[in-house]
């Protein structure tokens, strides 16, 4: 009961930071002169239409990356992951590198703002003792960066706020790192063959031409992304201690 409560913390904040970061690119898009995603109804913090668009990655793979140490009998979860995407104009794109390299850098920017506006809300009820900061140790609580109060349940109303605003912030800065990383099809890649579309685009256009590479170097990335995004997070949450 414990662990379905816990999926379902994590998925409605995958849910609502994905769709965030989507409709952000969606909108830097629109507001650049692609009207493809807002013609298609992605400029909206409405989830369907990005789930419509990414069921696999909206649903079934978030679900499994986060049941998969328990599937093989490891114990506890894995952190979320999944992905979702918006129509763009390749032309546009072609057209306006500059443009373009905002607009791939809407969505992480969406994740990192979700993540220090947690970070704030975090730090402002751990210091009306409405929550409690845990512990900076040897390992990361991920979704205990707060906690309720001594003597109030971690099933209780705060404890629920608790671990919504633990997850929320450990995820965004996991989502928003992790795009940034410039390897087709995550969003860094955008972002530099936008920024030098001279140096890059040669390269990334024969990345995409075989998709097994792409796979191939996500899975690659996701390996040692952990060295990268462990040492992140321990700053993150340090800052709660300041």
């Amino acid at each position: 009961m414990h662990e379905f409560a816990n999926l379902a913390v994590w998925y409605l904040v995958f849910v609502f930071s994905t769709t965030c970061h989507e409709a952000a690119h969606a909108w830097v898009a629109y507001r650049g002169g692609d009207l493809t995603a807002y013609s298609l109804g992605h400029v909206t913090l409405d989830p369907t239409p990005h789930i419509k668009r990414s069921p696999f990655g909206m649903v079934v793979i978030p679900i499994l990356s986060f049941l998969l140490p328990l599937l093989m009998g490891e114990g506890g979860h894995g952190w979320m992951i999944g992905w979702a995407s918006v129509p763009v104009n390749r032309e546009w794109a072609a057209k306006h590198p500059g443009r373009s390299s905002v607009m791939s850098l809407a969505g992480p920017a969406a994740n990192l703002l979700l993540a220090a506006l947690a970070l704030v809300a975090m730090r402002l009820l751990v210091a009306s003792d409405v929550l409690a900061a845990s512990p900076l140790g040897s390992g990361f609580p991920l979704d205990s960066v707060v906690t309720a109060p001594d003597g109030q349940a971690v099933n209780s109303l705060v404890g629920a706020l608790a671990r919504g605003l633990s997850v929320m912030l450990v995820l965004n800065v996991i989502l928003g790192l992790f795009n940034l990383i410039p390897l087709p099809p995550l969003d860094g890649a955008g972002v530099l063959e936008g920024a030098a579309p001279r140096l890059t685009s040669g390269l990334y256009d024969r990345l995409r031409e075989v998709p097994m590479f792409e796979i191939l170097g996500l899975l690659v990335v996701w390996r040692f992304f952990p060295y990268v995004a462990w040492p992140a997070l321990g700053f993150v949450i340090a800052l709660l201690h300041l």
